[in-house]
């Protein structure tokens, strides 16, 4: 009888040994997967300052590296009435609202790049219309005399250049700084959207003409414009130059028609040395906001706004949502979509800012807010 009691309680030991063990190993393995899941990179939400007031919104951000990166925008938009322009500072921690002293206009902070970190640039317009132009010398945020006559929609910098992109009683305008102050540069047919400066000499444009979408590179002299599409209402807003041989250019295709408030495809478009081609997104609708390097200069994101898909036939809705951002490989692209944010919906607008040196990207814009509001939208993929 002993014997039996023994073997019996060993026997029960050995069990909840066992149990243990898996409970254990289930423990492991779930905190390994758990700790594998937050490695993974993957687009997260980054809060906005609390001071910054609702009804805000970003356009454009630029990055020096892990501890360094501004944006601006707008910031307590009236629903009849113009906000105060807003400049954010990201410290490797945390984004900072930075005071503008001395700028009291109301308006909109539209644009922002940056040659050095002790010389950053960025275009506004105020409730009036006019033109604001903005420099940072590495302490301080103090307004520059902009172009006489000039509305500013844009400041591009590369190649060690900086150019303005605007209109003047009603005609495009592109300035170039030179030194000594900003200088008149002649205009590509139609009008440019976005530019890609790799120096004085090479600089491609994405804009649209009567004809449609267009690409245009001025050499130093001319510009040599190429229509890329034939749709008259098709258009482009960024371009990315990686070599003579690789050039990247992304819009929307323009087509109107079908049922009332039937979206409007995405346009992407590849040069490849002797031609232009369409490439295929996979979004059926949309427009291409960015396009932005990966740490070696080739293309690396692809921002889709307001994308969308067709849902398989027969569905209602008809459409579902697409990939707001497409990350390339050299050979095809990867679907991410934002995450989604408390009290917030999706994004109207997604402008990316890569990181030199790094895999890191922000991306900023503004998103459908609280009962027909919007709201400032700061995301970064890391």
């Amino acid at each position: 009888m002993a014997r039996r009691l023994l073997v019996a309680a060993l026997a029960a030991v050995m069990t909840v040994m066992a149990v243990v063990s898996v409970m254990a190993t289930t423990a492991t393995s779930a905190s390994a997967s758990a700790s594998a899941s937050a490695d993974t990179p993957s687009w997260k939400h980054v809060p906005v300052p609390a001071q910054v007031r609702p009804q805000a919104g970003l356009n454009e951000a630029v990055a020096f590296g892990p501890a360094l990166a501004w944006a601006v925008g707008t910031d307590a938009v009236g629903r009849e009435a113009p906000g105060y322009p807003l400049m954010l500072r990201w410290d490797g921690t945390a984004w900072q609202r930075q005071s503008l002293q001395g700028i009291g206009w109301q308006g909109e902070l539209l644009s922002v790049v940056a040659t050095s970190p002790t010389a950053v640039w960025a275009v506004g317009r105020d409730a009036a219309g006019g033109a604001r132009l903005l420099r940072f010398d590495g302490k301080t945020w103090s307004e520059t005399r902009p172009p006489r006559g000039v509305v500013l929609t844009k400041v591009v910098a590369g190649g060690g250049e900086t150019w303005l992109i605007g209109s003047r009683d009603g005609a495009q305008v592109l300035l170039r700084r030179d030194g000594r102050g900003w200088r008149d540069v002649p205009v590509p047919q139609g009008s440019v959207y976005g530019l890609h400066i790799l120096a004085a000499d090479d600089v491609w444009a994405a804009g649209a003409t009567a004809s449609g979408a267009a690409v245009s590179h001025w050499n130093g002299q001319a510009w040599e414009q190429t229509v890329v599409d034939g749709f008259p209402r098709s258009a482009l807003g960024s371009v990315l130059a990686v070599s003579p041989t690789e050039v990247w250019a992304g819009g929307t295709a323009g087509f109107v028609g079908g049922p009332p408030g039937r979206p409007i495809p995405p346009l992407m478009v590849h040069w490849d040395g002797q031609k232009w081609n369409r490439v295929t997104v996979p979004a059926d609708f949309g427009s291409i906001g960015s396009l932005v390097p990966d740490a070696s200069g080739a293309l690396g994101w692809v921002s889709v706004e307001r994308s969308l898909k067709w849902a398989p036939p027969g569905s209602n809705p008809p459409l579902v949502p697409g990939p707001d951002f497409l990350a390339w490989n050299g050979q095809s692209f990867t679907e991410h979509s934002e995450p989604a944010v408390a009290g917030e919906g999706e994004s109207w607008t997604l402008r990316l800012a890569p990181v030199p040196g790094t895999k890191t990207v922000w991306s900023v814009g503004r998103a459908d807010g609280p009962e027909g509001t919007f709201a400032p939208r700061v995301l970064r993929f890391d």
